[in-house]
């Protein structure tokens, strides 16, 4: 039976015009994700990844500590996450101060989960968006084809919180608010494990930080 890893991208630059840049941060938890498999002894026989930028960097980033990344990579749009501001603007069009406090960051989430849940039932369409079936579906598509062509295999897939989520909702059949809430504690870089078989996939490990369980790396622990 093989393994699927799915990573959330490293820390982004949430607050700032650009959301889809690794910080400095983000990129040292990729990195170490790397070296933490490298010193595992753990090679991938196929990689998947979104097309976002934070995304490529993330997987760079890994690449270096592993020090070479020799599986094919491909990459799939459908593992990219849905867009927070078209959410946020279908809720509230008024523009929204930067979350740059503790309260406003709170707020910021509290109108996110909103959103998300108003989307996945249908309620909104935010501009420039698919639909939650078609977002659903996209994640869908990616699992199926690690299933059929990759079982008994390690396979490596770099996405975002909103992806995984559905994935891992997917898999487990949960709610709609049970995805969100698992949406909200993906942390960056975080690992989520899949057991792959030719007929399913079963979860094993879900948001685990195991290569920064080290005093020397516990605090680069970050969420946004």
């Amino acid at each position: 039976m093989g393994t699927l890893y799915l990573v959330r991208h490293g820390q982004a630059s949430f607050g700032a015009d650009d959301y889809d840049q690794l910080s400095a941060r983000g990129h040292d938890q990729a990195r170490r994700l790397g070296e933490y498999w490298r010193e595992r002894g753990l090679v991938f026989d196929a990689v998947l990844v979104g097309t976002l930028r934070r995304h490529r960097q993330t997987l760079d980033a890994i690449g270096e500590g592993l020090e070479g990344l020799i599986a094919p990579v491909t990459p799939l749009p459908g593992l990219n996450e849905y867009d927070s501001h078209a959410l946020l603007a279908a809720i509230h069009p008024q523009p929204l101060p930067r979350p740059d406090t503790p309260e406003l960051y709170r707020q910021h989430f509290r109108l996110l989960c909103d959103a998300l849940a108003q989307w996945m039932a249908g309620v909104i369409s935010p501009k420039g968006m698919p639909s939650w079936d078609d977002f659903s579906a996209g994640v869908q598509g990616a699992l199926e084809q690690v299933r059929q062509q990759h079982s008994g295999q390690n396979v490596l897939l770099v996405s975002s919180g909103g992806p995984i989520s559905a994935a891992v909702g997917q898999v487990l059949g949960t709610t709609p608010e049970a995805t969100i809430a698992l949406n909200m504690r993906i942390r960056n870089s975080a690992v989520t494990e899949f057991s792959i078989s030719p007929r399913r996939l079963m979860l094993q490990t879900f948001n685990t930080l195991n290569h920064l369980d080290s005093d020397a790396h516990r605090d680069w622990a970050t969420h946004a």
